[in-house]
């Protein structure tokens, strides 16, 4: 249970909020109040007011930040992107629990098992409360969560997206994650307890904090896989601005990223390990336009895996086989993953369209106890289970769509007219999405950082189109002028003066003339 100063903080940090953006500039503000809160604030801990959402961690400090954009600057936030395909993915996102809520109107029983007609139920076992059927009420409280969920991509889109503001972004990140590594290397060296020391509790199960014969950090996220994406984060941010670093300021940035990766290191996450090695040689040795043309297909493919892997077209098992040849203990756990995705996809099929809605009514439960029976990892079984594949749709086509459009209007622009900073948070992006597949890494700052590139993708595009306008006037004003040349009436020839007695004469009238003289003489 969060004890007294997991809840002052909470309350605390719109305060803090307040203080950001009297002191610093709106993007500056707008990322700290974002990154600060999902750094700092306490897990599983949430004010809970009636008619709105729960304000956690997750929510506060968007909620808190709109409305200090909108009330205390008084700048007003436009909801919807440019894009036909961006206002459809976001008006899909935040209005299809209405169609959840209305599909899922009956309750979750237990106790009693019916076989056929025939019931079976026994007294002597103690069952878990039903799971409710979904009322009108809920729908609201839907809604507004989508909405909430959705802040930072909006304000991102409008105040995050010049090319000064993503360089800010990166800046934050490894600054964040200076600041972050010293409570991470602390648990590090005497295992997860911060959380429990300041808020009274430890926000997950203490087993999956032991690696090898050590530890790996929680500090306040989540759990460890969070706080390693965390610093996966910090370390390509730190890679980026090292190479674009001015000569003289390149060694210092080089030993930044170079710490940062140790300690990334010490996170003792595989999968993480082995996407920095990826990313760091592509951030450093790439150009920009082949960095966003692997964010772009990365970010694709992570989309399409799960439609892919719910119609049967992924060889998982196969997969599977090739691991148990190498590793048998990973390959139990693998498939250990594996049987849990197909008994949840089994579930989600029974409302493929809209999903399941909440309150674990996506997931397996005995029919006698009500105990939970399968366990959800990834982001994209959690969406399909409770929002259906429409749910999904919109909330990976979003944080898709930043890769597409960058990489598609990038290609109409000069070499010059692209940010050396798109290219490495397209490629974080795209990571982020990647580890959407076998966990739940979806944080506020995921949304910030989809916000901040779809709204430079924006900028490309309008840039785009001033190029064509102006080479249009250019082509359009020489063939006009080229139209009156040609229209120009030219002007007749003069008839040359008579010649002097005795001056010579040219031309062939002067030479008839003279012959003529001759004969008549």
């Amino acid at each position: 249970m969060p004890n007294l100063i997991a809840h002052v903080v909470l309350l605390a940090w719109p305060l803090a909020i307040y203080a950001m953006f009297r002191l610093m500039s709106v993007e500056r503000a707008l990322i700290w109040s974002i990154l600060g809160g999902y750094m700092l604030l306490p897990e599983a801990t949430a004010i809970n007011l009636p008619m709105i959402p729960a304000l956690s961690k997750v929510t506060l400090p968007n909620v808190t930040a709109f409305v200090m954009i909108m009330l205390l600057l008084g700048k007003r936030i436009a909801l919807l992107p440019e894009s036909t395909l961006g206002r459809g993915l976001i008006g899909l996102f935040i209005l299809s629990p209405i169609v959840t809520v209305l599909n899922n109107p009956e309750p979750i029983p237990f106790g009693t098992i019916w076989v056929g007609s025939l019931s079976i139920h026994d007294p002597g076992i103690d069952a878990l409360s039903d799971i409710p059927g979904l009322r009108p009420y809920d729908a609201i409280a839907f809604v507004g969560n989508q909405l909430f969920l959705m802040l930072p991509l909006f304000m991102a889109r409008q105040f995050l997206a010049s090319a000064a503001a993503l360089q800010e972004l990166l800046k934050a990140l490894v600054i964040a994650g200076l600041i972050y590594s010293i409570p991470m290397l602390y648990e590090v060296r005497f295992s997860p307890q911060l959380h429990t020391m300041v808020y009274g509790f430890f926000q997950h199960d203490f087993s999956q904090a032991m690696r090898g014969l050590g530890f790996r950090p929680f500090v306040f996220m989540p759990h460890g896989l969070w706080v390693a994406f965390f610093a996966l984060m910090t370390f390509v941010a730190a890679v980026a601005l090292a190479r674009h670093a001015p000569a003289e300021d390149r060694p210092r940035r080089t030993l930044i990223a170079a710490y940062l990766g140790v300690v990334l290191l010490l996170c003792k996450t595989l999968g993480v390990i082995m996407m920095a090695l990826a990313l760091a040689p592509m951030v450093a040795l790439l150009g920009t336009r082949m960095q966003l043309r692997i964010g772009a297909m990365v970010g694709a493919a992570a989309m399409l895996y799960p439609l892919m892997r719910g119609a049967g077209l992924v060889p998982v098992w196969q997969f599977h086989d090739i691991v148990a040849a190498r590793n048998p203990e990973r390959a139990q756990s693998f498939e250990f993953r594996l049987t849990n995705e197909e008994l949840l996809l089994d579930r989600a099929a029974e409302k493929a369209l809209f999903g399941w809605g909440s309150w674990g009514r996506n997931l397996l439960h005995d029919p006698m106890t009500g105990q939970v029976e399968t366990i959800v990892d990834g982001h994209w079984i959690i969406v399909i289970g409770s929002h259906g594949w429409l749910g999904y749709i919109a909330t990976f086509g979003l944080l898709c769509l930043p890769f597409l459009l960058l990489w598609w209007w990038s290609r109409k622009l000069p070499d010059a007219e692209l940010s050396p900073w798109i290219g490495p948070l397209t490629l974080i992006l795209a990571a982020n999405m990647i580890d959407l597949l076998p966990n739940a890494t979806l944080v506020p700052f995921t949304w910030l950082l989809a916000g901040a590139l779809l709204g430079h993708a924006e900028l490309l595009h309008r840039r785009v189109l001033e190029l064509r306008a102006e080479t249009l006037a250019w082509d359009t004003r020489s063939t006009r002028a080229g139209l009156l040349t040609a229209a120009r009436p030219r002007p007749r020839p003069q008839a040359e003066p008579a010649a002097r007695d005795g001056a010579p004469q040219s031309g062939p009238n002067h030479s008839h003339a003279g012959t003529r003289r001759q004969v008549l003489r």
